[in-house]
């Protein structure tokens, strides 16, 4: 794997790459970009390629950084910069946001979309929790279906440049997503307008956005696909890496034949 940074849009941006073949672009969720077991495995059939969106971690928080529709014009200068084609955008909870605020302006470059326990939409009548009234000890534990995971996350002490990333993170995050909470409330009229094959993945026990919020999302992006996996929280891609890879792998190649 290389990690380096690139200059986008007058940002400049800490990217980490891994792998040959078509190209995977990773968005990462509100908790910043980690390299995953699952990015792994996929990289050995993928170029996978995962920027630290502006605002978060290592990456710089640029004056232009003020809502979630910048940082999916970003990720459309992004791909444009590295000169990525036929790109499979795949977007994790918040990133999920970020890549359907992409695919929403323009899907020349991309091939495919994958979004895993995305936010970005309401629905009326659906309890959902205050995410930003959590401690960190219950977002973590809210993360995962298996809590042995979350013991083992929670068991973790971090480092001072560790604790720095969080803190930015989650400023970062509160930009984004705290009014209105967690959704663009004009995103649902035009996910009509993404035309390349879509996946939506889901955790069963979701406690952040519920399993019901997967058919919401399909009933708006025409001939979209959805998977839920059983027995999974949030993150499907740390609690069910194996199933969630051969999904994913699975869709990209029906997509190549």
């Amino acid at each position: 794997m290389t990690e380096g940074y690139e200059t986008i849009t007058g940002c400049r941006t800490f990217v980490m790459r891994e792998g040959s073949g078509p190209t995977l672009l990773w968005l990462h969720g509100a908790g910043g970009l980690r390299w995953l077991p699952a990015m792994a495995r996929l990289a050995q059939r993928f170029e996978v390629v995962a920027p630290e969106l502006p605002g978060f971690g290592r990456s710089d928080s640029p004056d232009w950084f003020e809502s979630i529709h910048d940082l999916g014009y970003f990720t459309l200068d992004l791909i444009k910069a590295l000169d990525l084609r036929e790109v499979h955008l795949v977007g994790t909870s918040l990133g999920g946001w970020v890549a359907a605020e992409a695919a929403v302006r323009c899907t020349a470059q991309l091939a495919s979309l994958s979004l895993v326990g995305p936010a970005g939409l309401h629905m009326k009548g659906v309890v959902r929790p205050d995410t930003f009234l959590w401690t960190d000890e219950e977002a973590t534990r809210a993360m995962f279906h298996d809590q042995a995971l979350a013991d083992a996350a929670l068991a973790v002490v971090p480092d001072e440049a560790e604790q720095e990333r969080r803190l930015k993170n989650k400023y970062a995050t509160a930009r984004l997503a705290w009014s209105p909470r967690w959704h663009d409330p004009h995103l649902h009229k035009w996910l009509h307008r993404i035309d390349v094959p879509t996946l939506l993945l889901w955790g069963e026990h979701d406690r952040y956005l519920p399993a019901v919020y997967a058919e919401h999302w399909a009933s708006h992006i025409p001939g979209s696909k959805t998977v839920v996996f059983g027995e999974c929280g949030h993150a499907p891609q740390v609690e069910k890496p194996d199933a969630f890879c051969a999904e994913l792998e699975g869709f990209i190649g029906r997509i190549a034949r």
